[in-house]
Order: structure tokens, then C-alpha cells, then sequence
């Protein structure tokens, strides 16, 4: 099953935008995302996928200060690119997310992780990082099942403007290391991919 759009007036304000996305009753179990602008509804995500983001809570739980959580439903706001995304993982201060009922300016955020579906892989790939590296997130972790020449997990980091750079990209099966203040590695190894 694929992504839907919900048709919005293009003259709408963010806030009237985001009143809408948290106000309206969406399908049970789904993922709700502003991206570019449009309300964009997709289905849960596949047993693949959670068990991909498992791991790499798993690693980050083992690293990350007391303070700091890992969350998986928390949306991160970024008006100025028209986006209200919801991560697969989220590693932010407990205190800042505490202080909230639907979403965080993306800027409080240390790290983002996405996990592509097949169907929406082109928002992992080129909406959310322009929109994570303009609110200024330090790193964003790409895991891409579905990448042309084959699964991939790309670190990306030290963000200007809308662009990251590239700090590594490894094949399913090799190690990818998080620098600090996370320095853990990841072993793609454990990712399911077939």
C-alpha cells in the first residue's frame, strides 16, 4: 500500500496547515506527515522495516545521556520548508519533548533516522534532509532498503542551508560508525534486506 495526499488549500497559513494535521481523526496506526506542504498519510510501516529501527534504537539506547530519549511517533516541525515529519527514530532531550503534545521545533533534535518504505523512498531521500538540514539538525541516518544499487545506510551531517554532506555510506553488511556525542557503530549486518 502507498502513501495518499489530502488535498489542502495551497492559500492555507503553516498554523491553520497544522491545526488540520493535528485535529483531523487519521486511520488508525498510520503515519501523518506535512511534506512540502501536503498532509501525506501512510500505512505502518512493514515488519522489515520496524525491525531495522529496532536495531538501531537498541545501539543508540546504549550511548545516549539519561536525559536524551529515542522516540519513534514524535513529529518534528519545520515551517519554513512546510513540514511536520515524523522520524522512524528521534534522539532528543527527554525535558524538550516532555513539554509537548504533538511535535517539537526540529531544530531541539540531535539525530533523525528514516528507514525508506518503497513507496515514499523519495521523501527520505531529498524532502526531509533539505527540510532537517535547514532546521539544523546535526546528523541524519538514511537507511535505505530500496536504493538503486542496493541497500544502503548513509550518515549525514554538518548541514548548510538545505544540504548535508555526506560523513559515510556503507552497503547493507558493513559497520557505520555515529561520531560524537553518540560514537557507537552501527552493524548493518543485522538489517533485514531481502
Amino acid at each position: 500500500m502507498s502513501a495518499l495526499t489530502v488535498s489542502q488549500d495551497p492559500d492555507q497559513s503553516w498554523d491553520d496547515l497544522v491545526r488540520f494535521w493535528e485535529e483531523m481523526e487519521w486511520p488508525e496506526g498510520s503515519k501523518v506527515e506535512i511534506i512540502e506542504g501536503i498532509i501525506t498519510v501512510s500505512p505502518s510501516p512493514a515488519s522489515r522495516h520496524n525491525v531495522i529501527a529496532e536495531r538501531v534504537q537498541r545501539r543508540l539506547y546504549s550511548v545516549i545521556p539519561v536525559d536524551w530519549g529515542v522516540f519513534q511517533t514524535l513529529a518534528v516541525a519545520v515551517p519554513s520548508r512546510l513540514g511536520m515529519f515524523v522520524p522512524d527514530l528521534l534522539v532528543a532531550p527527554v525535558e524538550d519533548c516532555a513539554a509537548t503534545d504533538t511535535h517539537i521545533p526540529a531544530a531541539l533534535a540531535e539525530l533523525v533516522v528514516e528507514v525508506t518504505s518503497k513507496s515514499n523512498a523519495r521523501h527520505d531521500r531529498v524532502s526531509k534532509p533539505a527540510a532537517y538540514a535547514t532546521a539544523g539538525i546535526p546528523l541524519y541516518l538514511l537507511i535505505d532498503r530500496w536504493a538503486p544499487g542496493g541497500p544502503t545506510t548513509t550518515l549525514y551531517g554538518e548541514p548548510r542551508g538545505d544540504v548535508y554532506r555526506v560523513l559515510s555510506a556503507v552497503k547493507f553488511g558493513d559497520p557505520l560508525k555515529l561520531p560524537a556525542p553518540f560514537d557507537v557503530t552501527i552493524d548493518t549486518g543485522e538489517f533485514p534486506f531481502d
